[in-house]
């Protein structure tokens, strides 16, 4: 080991200091003194010395932001302070209601003492991180995850320029903020996506997500992501006295705070900040969809405190639904297990808020009537946060002299029997007549095998449309008597996937009751009107020759599905597939559920979307277990929509009637409360 002279040490820690003074000014003063090849130049030198001599490299050097080698995994934290995320508010008669419930919980002697201002930070749609610093060098970096356990991201977030590996004095403390990507970097990654032969990535928000959760930290410094830094959550130092001078604490001790907050007198001046930013939100290179309204004053913060999800001194102001136009290719028809038709327009490719979209259902034929929708038109498409996308209006200014209004037809070839439908005595529904066509019947084998049904995994819609082609099953019972020599027979059938097959089926003959009832495709009973019925009856038989006025007592069945249960058993076509199916399957002991109380009793939640941290069957028993219920439809009882990735229609239905919806972090936050 070489030894090392004074004067080497001097200019490695003159350069260290250098280079950290000059990424201070740009990232929080946006000052660039020198150019990007000047600031590499001394990095380079940085590095020189620092390869010549590994032991003076120090966990502050601006040289170790790419460090280490790519982690198997990432490692659980459990939060020092619990991470809380804001409720929403959405008009501004939203905000006065925050506003009174605030002033209406203070004590006189507070409103007294104090003035309640409120501070205005914009909300940046990126991905919350935490940072914790020891005497002033930053020691670990975790993702939000619950709000109670987060991620070891360290060796990632300290790739980020915007974050200081080292603070400008030695104090102990944590840091919340938000990891985005430019706008402008976004278009450059994505050029670079083409240029490969590469899907381009959907937009910067889940880049920075998806580069934060990286395994190797070198993916995570190509992207070049940026931070900023809005909340203290602890500090060994004395902890500002309101919100204001917090965000300047912040930037003084060098992290990149955006400058873009305002302290406002009362709601007036909220809203109007609200308002500007609406408008100069899209000239900005990072994206932004609201503004954050937290009270000013800290010991007003502390005397209000938190809900159980959510803090009571603050609120995320959201922006209005993103909207965008394009054009109707087309109007087609889908039908479902049950024979309902649904009407799809058919879109030319648009993006809307990240996604790129190019169907959109339109619900029923009263729903084009009422948007007077027809195939060429130019309509107006939203998508509010998680929803997905909705026809709201047409531009009927753009439609051309050609346009004809768009006819129900009165026939749907895919129903089978001459293709004849009819509209649902009371409902803007529309089914086919001939229950059991082709389209119908193919719809409720994929039922049947569904992981919420039979759950057979290896029968998936195209080997059911192989099966049904040739002929080798015409009901449920058929796919349990099938054997080795008919798969081979099949086209693509090789002994590996029939024997698969054979394996799935084997194991699906013993089937829990709500998953039997669920199967049936009975109209009106989805998979919780199915553990209703198993909690209340216990027993299949007793389903079958209950009458109809105990059915509808039942909760969750009323009139309208107690008289689909009794009239579908009452078919001789119906009773014949039970019987043949039963000979195949054993129902397993039905063990019922204990009505027992607790944080969500009284609330019916619906989900729709792919969660990504557990299968919907366990996110459906922690809501039961926590004592709330659950419901296949959006209604009037529906108190929450869980909304997932690619969530269906039930998210709109949900949105235009108001009720409150929950992100998959919120939900797992609400329910491990």
């Amino acid at each position: 080991m070489s030894k090392v002279s004074r004067e080497i040490i001097n200019r490695l820690n003159k350069l260290k200091e250098a280079i950290e003074h000059y990424r201070y000014e740009y990232h929080v003063f946006d000052k660039s003194t020198i150019s990007p090849e000047a600031l590499d130049s001394l990095k380079r030198e940085l590095a020189e010395i620092e390869n010549k001599y590994p032991e003076l490299i120090s966990a502050d050097s601006p040289s170790q932001r790419v460090a280490g080698e790519p982690l198997p995994e990432f490692e659980k934290v459990v939060h020092k302070v619990a991470q809380w995320s804001f409720n929403d508010a959405f008009t501004e008669e939203d905000i006065e209601n925050f506003d009174l419930r605030i002033k209406k919980r203070l004590n006189l002697e507070y409103q007294k003492k104090f003035n309640l201002e409120y501070v205005c930070e914009l909300k940046i749609d990126g991905l919350k991180i935490v940072l914790e610093y020891e005497k002033g060098i930053l020691v670990l970096a975790t993702t939000r995850g619950d709000g109670k356990v987060g991620e070891n991201v360290t060796q990632n977030v300290r790739t980020i320029e915007s974050v200081p590996l080292k603070l400008r004095r030695a104090v102990d403390l944590i840091v919340e903020g938000e990891v985005w990507l430019a706008k402008s970097q976004f278009k450059k990654l994505n050029v670079e996506q083409k240029n490969k032969g590469e899907l381009e990535f959907a937009n910067p928000r889940n880049i920075a997500a998806g580069s934060i959760r990286q395994l190797n930290p070198k993916i995570t410094a190509s992207r070049r992501l940026e931070v900023f830094i809005y909340d203290l959550a602890s500090s060994s130092e004395s902890i500002p006295s309101t919100q204001f001078e917090e965000l300047k604490y912040l930037a003084e001790l060098g992290f990149k705070v955006n400058k873009h907050y305002r302290l406002c007198r009362n709601t007036e001046g909220v809203i109007n900040f609200w308002r500007q930013w609406q408008e100069h939100a899209p000239k900005e290179d990072y994206l932004i969809d609201g503004v954050v309204i937290k009270v000013n004053e800290k010991k007003l913060q502390n005397e209000l405190g938190y809900t159980g999800k959510a803090p009571r001194w603050g609120i995320a102001f959201k922006f209005p639904a993103e909207q965008v136009t394009t054009m109707v290719k087309d109007i087609v028809f889908q039908v479902g297990r049950t024979g309902v038709i649904t009407p799809v327009a058919l879109l030319k490719p648009v993006s809307v808020a990240g996604s790129v979209v190019s169907r959109a259902t339109l619900h029923n034929e009263d729903e084009i009537k009422r948007l007077d929708v027809r195939v060429g038109d130019t309509v107006i498409l939203q998508k509010a946060g998680d929803v997905i996308p909705d026809i709201v209006q047409v531009v009927k200014e753009l439609r051309t002299k050609k346009s004809q209004p768009f006819v129900w037809p009165k026939k749907i070839t895919e129903c089978g029997g001459g293709g004849k439908i009819e509209r649902i005595k009371g409902e803007a529904a529309w089914r086919c007549v001939d229950k059991n066509s082709f389209i119908i019947q193919k719809r409720r084998f994929y039922h049947f095998a569904s992981k919420h049904c039979f759950d057979i995994e290896a029968l998936g819609p195209k080997t059911i449309d192989l099966l049904l082609a040739h002929g080798l099953i015409s009901s449920y019972a058929d796919i349990f008597t099938l054997k080795r020599g008919d798969l081979l027979a099949l086209p693509r059938f090789a002994e590996k996937s029939a024997d698969n097959l054979l394996a799935a089926v084997e194991q699906a003959k013993k089937v829990s009751l709500p998953k039997f009832l669920a199967a049936l495709s009975i109209p009106q009973v989805g998979e919780e009107t199915a553990i209703d019925l198993a909690n209340h009856f216990q027993n299949f038989q007793k389903i079958v020759v209950a009458p109809f006025e105990e059915l509808e007592k039942i909760n969750g069945v009323g009139p309208k599905v107690a008289a689909a249960i009794t009239v579908w058993f009452v078919s001789s076509a119906n009773k014949k597939l039970v019987n043949d199916l039963l000979k195949q399957v054993k129902i397993e002991k039905f063990a019922p559920m204990a009505n027992i109380g607790g944080p969500l009793i009284g609330k019916t939640f619906v989900l729709t979307g792919t969660l990504k941290s557990l299968e919907r069957a366990a996110a459906k028993q922690k809501i039961r277990e926590r004592g709330g219920a659950v419901a296949e439809t959006v209604s009037k009882k529906t108190s929450f929509v869980i909304v997932g990735d690619e969530p269906g229609s039930k998210a709109a239905h949900a949105a235009a009637r108001g009720i409150p919806q929950l992100s998959e972090s919120k939900f797992l936050k609400l329910i491990k409360e």
